[in-house]
């Protein structure tokens, strides 16, 4: 039987006004509402944005000898042919379009061809350390690194080697040997385990009899002088001559097809029922922090595009030339300091994973090496050689924990990396953000139509450079 107090007896027993009472009488102290996904931003805080009046941007540049993404795809395959879900026990192989990276196959328009020239490529496998071709001997075969991690190294002046080149997974050496006979200048040698696709030159060279198209198509190609050239088209000048020479004549030739880039949207439809607007907007707007924290989701959803978006995200518009790997997988000082080496006219700042700038901050502490923070806009944040690192969850883990490292250069003026957006739009909120009432519907739902609109480019090649297979560890 529960026990009733009686007035008195309560009065004894409890001296002052519970706090459960006293909230009743109070007025409660709130915050604004939190979400836990708004980050810093820094990407869409340092880019120098630029006005795109017509929804389009052309970057008009000086014409370029025509180089690929500096990658051959392979997959996998069971006995029968039939696609692998991943590589352990089965064999490799190109991906035939891919061999049009080639520079002699680039305008190639023969597939069956392609596929024939694929089925001639034999798998390879190479255990740490072993030698996969050697200095000063005959270059026989095209080689496509499937899986692993190998380094080409080099004699030095004094016929020590050093490494001067690190090749994984698409990486390809030496396509000239095919056309031309050619002895390798490096050395490669196996750091992991290495699948490796061999082509020889006897084997290419004998499909090209077999077939009319390819051979004139690599007859026209040599008759042109074999060009294993990249960057931009020379322009002639002449310097140091003295008495009257002929002065070499010139133009500044122009890509008759520059990469035009489109402004991109991200969107989503708020919707606010009329009776909490009515009745629940004291003390804090209702509508306003409905608003406010859709917008923070759009502007990270934007900086996520920025970086990944297969059109005009950074990490997919770097050029073949601006990607380097890591040495060791973790990465070190010397890591980088070769990605400085690929944007070292004026780089701005570095942007990483939280996670890949712990494993640099460990590597760099086992060295007994401390760098030294900036000032980024009222933060303390680390730095490499003076460049900011700034910290960026929009750049992808990948199921292996690898990921990768941007460096680069901003600024039309620059010739660096810069955002796209128009300003001025109908019902702009923010600068290339609109905020449009769609009106009240039958349920009276209050519905507002939220529009970002951006994109960005990278205005030279050497304005960008990436760091891959940034191993994290744990």
């Amino acid at each position: 039987m529960t026990e009733t107090l009686r007035p008195a007896d309560r009065a004894q027993t409890q001296q002052s006004l519970s706090t459960a009472a006293a909230r009743n009488l109070a007025t409660t102290t709130k915050s604004h509402p939190q979400m836990q996904e708004i980050t810093s931003r820094w990407l869409l805080r340092k880019l120098p944005w630029v006005q795109v009046t017509g929804g389009t941007y052309r970057v008009n540049q000086r014409r370029s000898f025509v180089v690929g993404d500096g990658r051959i795809a392979v997959d996998y395959v069971v006995g029968d042919g039939r696609f692998a879900v991943d590589r352990s026990g089965h064999s490799a192989r190109v991906i035939a379009g891919d061999l049009r990276e080639l520079a002699f196959l680039r305008d190639f328009d023969d597939d069956e061809a392609l596929v024939a020239l694929g089925n001639l490529f034999t798998q390879e496998e190479y255990a740490p350390g072993d030698t996969i071709v050697e200095w000063g001997h005959a270059e026989d075969r095209f080689l496509v690194i499937a899986h692993g991690r190998a380094e080409q190294r080099a004699a030095g002046q004094y016929d020590e080697e050093a490494v001067v080149g690190v090749l994984a997974d698409g990486d390809y050496f030496d396509q000239w040997g095919l056309v031309d006979e050619r002895i390798w200048d490096f050395s490669v040698r196996a750091v992991t385990n290495c699948t490796v696709l061999a082509l020889r030159r006897s084997d290419f060279q004998a499909l090209a009899d077999r077939v009319p198209a390819l051979r004139a198509h690599l007859d026209a190609y040599v008759a042109d002088g074999v060009n294993d050239q990249d960057g931009e088209v020379p322009i002639n000048l002449a310097a140091g001559h003295t008495g009257e020479v002929d002065l070499p004549g010139t133009f500044v030739d122009y890509d008759d097809a520059p990469r035009e880039y489109g402004l991109s949207v991200a969107q989503t439809v708020l919707k606010v029922h009329t009776r909490v607007a009515d009745l629940y907007n004291q003390p804090m707007d209702q509508v306003g922090e409905q608003l406010r924290l859709t917008i923070e989701a759009l502007r990270e959803r934007q900086e996520h595009e920025l970086i990944n978006n297969p059109e005009f995200g950074l990490l997919h518009n770097a050029d073949a030339k601006q990607r380097i790997h890591t040495r060791t997988g973790a990465p070190t000082p010397d890591d980088m300091d070769e990605l400085l080496t690929k944007v070292w006219k004026d780089p701005d700042f570095i942007l990483a994973h939280p996670r890949a700038i712990a494993a640099f901050g460990r590597e760099c502490s086992k060295r007994g090496i401390y760098p030294a923070t900036v000032d980024m806009q009222g933060h303390q944040v680390p730095s490499w050689r003076g460049i900011p690192v700034l910290p960026c969850n929009k750049i992808p883990i990948s199921d292996t924990r690898t990921t990768s490292i941007m460096l680069m250069r901003t600024g039309e003026a620059n010739q660096g990396v810069v955002g796209l957006h128009q300003t001025g739009i109908p019902d702009e909120y923010e600068p290339s953000l609109s905020v449009r009432f769609m009106g009240i519907d039958e349920k009276a739902i209050i519905s507002y139509l939220v529009s970002a609109y951006y994109s960005a480019a990278v205005l030279v090649p050497d304005a960008l450079g990436v760091l891959e297979n940034v191993q994290i560890g744990l």
